[in-house]
């Protein structure tokens, strides 16, 4: 087998100078921090940015979402170096979680009249705004994140205010047609697709405890929902991320309410079962495990503590199994978004 190494990113959020932090994966999905990069923009300076994605990559680019700077900044990548390219404002306030889909981008700005805004990603790395890119989205909205379906068709935002999810159609990146339907459960947060367009959301029930839950969607059309199984409760907390391993046999949530991990089985319909309702654990029954990511090639997972301020590993077993392969340090208590290579 010829060995792969990859990199992980994860972004300090800081309130002065927000960072990109970068660390080299070794072939055993061991992480080895390699240094940092400034974004040249803002975060929040707070813990907890309750979002998923507010980082992005594609191809040879990476893009990350500066809340407290109101814009996003756009690196060129290799195995090696990250260089920035420009910041480009993100057409709205407090943008949280930014998705990217062959040459376009959509912004998730979460602050004072939340919206979507569109942006086409040129050879370049230069990020051109979109003619009449931008949607709105319901007056009161509380939306969590932003995200392409696999076909690039339908944009699909989960709104926590309103217990519901707002989809839109896609035409050459443009937004042409738009639905709202209700989520199965309360206060959705993190979704993922699985390659066949089968959705998967995670349900933080309002922070009570215990209540935490997922439901799957099957995606019909553009922007058109069909709720297949859910709400599916794990007996945990404050259920926030979501990612699908790469056979999409398996969906693997971070519980932020007490550090741990669950998994459910994606069957061949698109429905969804519990598997394991502590399936992996980082620091047992305390608060603080965010976003997470899967490795390219689908053999290490990954996910932010950021309470105790560290990455936790794990190798991914054929049978979705979890096998802790250590952590790394260093990070500030702010660090918000993670993506891996």
């Amino acid at each position: 087998m010829n060995e792969q190494h990859g990199t992980l990113y994860v972004q300090t959020n800081d309130g002065v100078l927000n960072e990109v932090v970068a660390f080299r994966r070794a072939p055993d999905g061991r992480l080895e921090r390699r240094g940092a990069v400034a974004t040249g923009g803002r975060g929040s300076g707070k813990p907890h940015l309750a979002s998923q994605g507010s980082i992005a990559l594609r191809n040879g680019w990476m893009l990350v979402a500066n809340v407290g700077s109101d814009d996003v900044s756009v690196f060129a990548r290799d195995d090696e170096t990250l260089t920035l390219v420009e910041r480009v404002a993100s057409g709205g306030s407090e943008p949280t979680s930014v998705a990217v889909h062959d040459t376009f981008a959509y912004v998730l700005n979460a602050g004072g009249e939340p919206n979507v805004t569109g942006f086409e990603l040129g050879e370049d790395g230069r990020l051109v705004r979109l003619p009449d890119g931008t949607a709105a989205l319901p007056a009161g909205s509380d939306p969590a994140q932003v995200a392409f379906s696999p076909d690039g068709r339908t944009l699909v935002v989960t709104d926590r205010a309103s217990d519901s999810i707002h989809a839109y159609a896609l035409e050459r990146g443009r937004v042409v047609g738009a639905a709202t339907h209700p989520s199965s459960g309360a206060t959705p947060y993190g979704f993922d697709f699985r390659p066949d367009g089968t959705l998967v959301v995670t349900e933080a029930a309002g922070a009570q405890i215990g209540k935490a839950s997922a439901s799957s969607y099957a995606l019909e059309s553009p922007a058109r929902l069909r709720a297949l199984a859910g709400p599916v409760g794990n007996t945990r907390s404050e259920v926030c991320w979501a990612v699908v391993s790469r056979d999409g046999r398996y969906v693997f949530v971070t519980n932020f309410g007490d550090g741990t991990i669950s998994t459910y089985a994606i069957a061949d319909d698109g429905k969804i079962e519990l598997r394991d309702a502590v399936a992996a654990t980082t620091v047992d029954g305390q608060p603080g495990l965010r976003d997470e990511a899967l490795s390219r090639d689908g053999r290490f997972l990954y996910a932010l503590h950021a309470d105790s301020r560290r990455v936790y590993g794990w190798e991914v077993g054929d049978d979705g199994s979890l096998s802790p392969i250590g952590s790394v340090d260093g990070l500030p208590a702010t660090a918000a978004g993670i993506a891996a290579s």
